[in-house]
């Protein structure tokens, strides 16, 4: 599933495009891509059509645009979700579900879905308890690290408050939003912590640095693109990102650690898997 750095990708190729531009028709091509909207396609399309984009938000793993009658269309990429803006009148991708024209552009707003797992619906905004505002649906997301008012302090509270391994807190999105396994996987390898590292047996210090090294893979990952497995991933134009080639940890089984040339190891861990050096990511026993 697409991580903060793919999604922030999308967000950043939409935005010059649809921002202030006005709904002039939608097509919904398959109807369970907008099962989230319970009113149905026809209210939908009805909802969209003649109004304004006026900016295009993230938070964690969700997308929406805010339009001009305080409502915003939410997306939620899925497992293969994509957004693009081909050509107009282009019909080229066979997993086309809705097709959004924008008046005066010289590109239409496709969302591409084949595994049929993400969606498109509309949404009012509601105030989120910290000064934003964010449609319903993800009010009850966490912020994410690299949102200008995440409050570090409060994170390394709560994760301390949790016997719970630090991966698992990495994973919760109530805790902190935007964090999938790939780049917790990397963050943790970069601290040299085990994954499963209860919470409470953290350090304040231990986690400020791990939320550090949480920040520079994410920003590294927006630098090349994202990462790319297949052709699912892509950003607006269709392009795959490349921070796939610069992975420490995950999806590196038996490749020698970057760091100490120990074969890395991949064990089960909540229905996936956790990739990490046995000798740079040892469980500690005392207090981190």
């Amino acid at each position: 599933m697409p991580e903060l750095p793919e999604v922030e990708v999308v967000r950043r190729g939409l935005a010059p495009y649809v921002t202030d531009r006005r709904i002039a028709a939608v097509q919904v091509l398959e109807p369970r891509s907008v099962r989230r909207h319970e009113a149905g396609p026809a209210d939908l399309v009805a909802g969209l059509i003649g109004r304004r984009l006026r900016s295009v938000s993230r938070r964690g793993k969700y997308l929406w645009m805010t339009l001009d009658d305080d409502r915003a269309l939410v997306v939620h990429l899925g497992m293969s979700g994509q957004m693009l803006l081909p050509d107009p009148g282009s019909a080229d991708e066979r997993h086309l579900r809705v097709r959004i024209v924008l008046e005066g552009a010289d590109r239409e707003l496709h969302f591409v879905d084949q595994r049929m797992f993400g969606g498109m619906h509309i949404d009012d905004l509601v105030e989120d308890g910290a000064g934003g505002r964010v449609p319903g649906a993800v009010a009850h997301i966490a912020r994410d690290p690299l949102d200008p008012r995440f409050d570090d302090r409060d994170f390394a509270r709560r994760v301390r408050s949790r016997s719970s391994g630090i991966k698992r807190c990495l994973l919760d999105q109530g805790v902190v939003s935007g964090i999938g396994n790939i780049y917790a996987d990397e963050a943790l390898w970069r601290a040299r912590l085990h994954y499963d590292v209860p919470g409470e047996r953290l350090t304040g210090a231990r986690i400020r640095e791990l939320l550090a090294h949480v920040r520079d893979v994410m920003t590294d990952a927006l630098a090349e693109g994202g990462t790319s497995f297949d052709s699912l991933y892509v950003n607006v134009n269709g392009e795959s990102g490349w921070f796939d080639r610069s992975l420490h940890a995950y999806g590196r089984e038996g490749e020698p650690c970057d760091r100490c040339g120990r074969p890395i190891v991949r064990e089960p861990f909540m229905n996936r898997s956790s990739y990490r050096c046995p000798t740079c990511q040892r469980r500690p026993r005392t207090r981190v």
